[in-house]
């Protein structure tokens, strides 16, 4: 079956498609479903953890008719079909995305899912959510998990250590999410200190029960991320584990959970490859995913079913649209023209999907420095006077990124140019 060409935003036919609508919060998902008192939590002890709204927004959200009635709920998953076969249904359902961002702790939130879809992506990660945060805590439902119809296909991806918590958090989102992710992966200091993510590997009974507790519940698939062991044969052995735990898709990134600096570490590929060649289910393929040509050279080489791409798209969220930064400009710089499209270009996009999906203020800060981390070499004094914003405004953001043009500043984006490099072909040619 031959997968048709990819749409702006990649969706289930279940949904409508509006260009977009209103921001679904957490808070106004459990409201509609059960009405439960508003707990009213401590004001935040940092300006940047404020979300980026203001008192009338917060009405108009409150007045919207969005609520999760409007939403058509995904079938129930479980049927008489083999595990496998219901795996590839549900991913077929889903038109095969292949062009995926990554899960990434604060910076994969929904005005930069939404911006990623616009220029490319087919699907897209949450950030990792802690499960037992989710589940006690209001506040953090509420701030950490929004979505909106055009959020699809979506990843929910939680971090957790007890299978009875995990399947909680996952119940609360799976009306609202393609797969329910756990994040078997995180290799920091922090996931070592908490027993989640890839410090888990070394307890493969618990993974295998978190992955059954979520297959044998939940009316959605459950897929897995993982990093990989330094011996081969470990991760296959690991990988099998999870699919015959009911996993019904992984996602496999090339480092081992050592390997943290992705700059220093090459992911492998011929792992990947071995992984997807031993299972059954989907595999997604993660690492090294830098420009447009690593994504195809990935997708043949390990035989993968998508691609996830995290740190690169964070620089630059036109990548799969096939954008890259002048970093990464082809070896033949005349096979290269200026895309006419540049990072600050993106932040001003990515600023207005904030003002209508409202997320934390440091989520923000942290998406302007890294659009814009070239630039702010060029003009150094522009970024100290936004580090020296103790609360950020977007009328001050706006005038950033006009301070710059005016500056002369620009970095553009680039694309290959298709007919020099026909024009290349058809010389050799001859």
């Amino acid at each position: 079956m031959n997968k048709p060409e990819p749409l702006l935003f990649s969706l289930l036919t279940f949904y409508s498609k509006p260009l977009f609508s209103n921001p679904i919060s957490f808070m106004a998902l459990t409201q509609t479903q059960t009405q439960t008192q508003t707990i009213h939590s401590d004001p935040p002890q940092n300006d940047d953890d404020l979300l980026c709204s203001n008192q009338q927004q917060e009405q108009d959200d409150q007045s919207s008719d969005e609520t999760p009635s409007s939403i058509v709920f995904p079938e129930k998953y479980l049927s008489g079909e083999s595990r496998v076969e219901r795996a590839w249904a549900h991913w077929t359902k889903l038109v095969w995305p292949k062009l995926i961002v990554a899960p990434m702790v604060d910076n994969s939130e929904l005005p930069f899912r939404m911006l990623c879809r616009k220029y490319g992506a087919e699907a897209a990660y949450t950030p990792m959510l802690h499960s037992r945060s989710f589940t006690e805590n209001e506040k953090y439902r509420d701030q950490e998990f929004t979505t909106c119809k055009e959020d699809h296909p979506l990843f929910v991806q939680f971090c957790a250590n007890d299978p009875d918590l995990l399947l909680e958090a996952a119940r609360r989102v799976e009306p609202y999410c393609d797969y329910v992710d756990i994040n078997l992966g995180c290799p920091q200091r922090i996931a070592r200190r908490g027993n989640y993510g890839a410090f888990l590997m070394d307890n493969l009974p618990l993974v295998k029960y978190l992955v059954e507790k979520l297959a044998l519940n939940l009316n959605v698939p459950v897929s897995c991320k993982i990093r990989v062991f330094p011996n081969l044969q470990d991760t296959l052995k690991y990988a099998k584990i999870l699919e015959d735990a009911g996993c019904s898709l992984l996602a496999v990134h090339g480092r081992t959970r050592d390997e943290k600096d992705g700059k220093k570490f090459r992911a492998d590929w011929n792992a990947i490859k071995a992984v997807k060649n031993a299972l059954r289910i989907p595999v997604l393929a993660n690492g090294n995913i830098r420009h447009p040509d690593d994504v195809q050279n990935c997708l043949e080489e390990t035989g993968a079913d998508g691609v996830l791409s995290a740190e690169s798209l964070l620089e630059n969220p036109a990548l799969f649209a096939g954008f890259r930064t002048a970093n990464w400009r082809a070896d033949n710089k005349k096979e290269n023209i200026d895309g006419k499209l540049d990072q600050a270009d993106l932040l001003v996009e990515y600023l207005k999907l904030c003002e209508r999906y409202p997320v934390p203020w440091r989520m923000i800060r942290a998406h302007v420095h890294k659009m814009l981390g070239d630039w702010f070499r060029i003009q150094p004094h522009v970024r100290e006077d936004l580090n020296a914003q103790s609360r950020l405004t977007f009328e001050f953001l706006y005038s950033l990124v006009d301070r710059l043009r005016e500056l002369g500043v620009r970095i553009p984006l680039y694309e290959k140019d298709t007919s020099a490099a026909r024009s290349s072909v058809e010389v050799v040619a001859i």
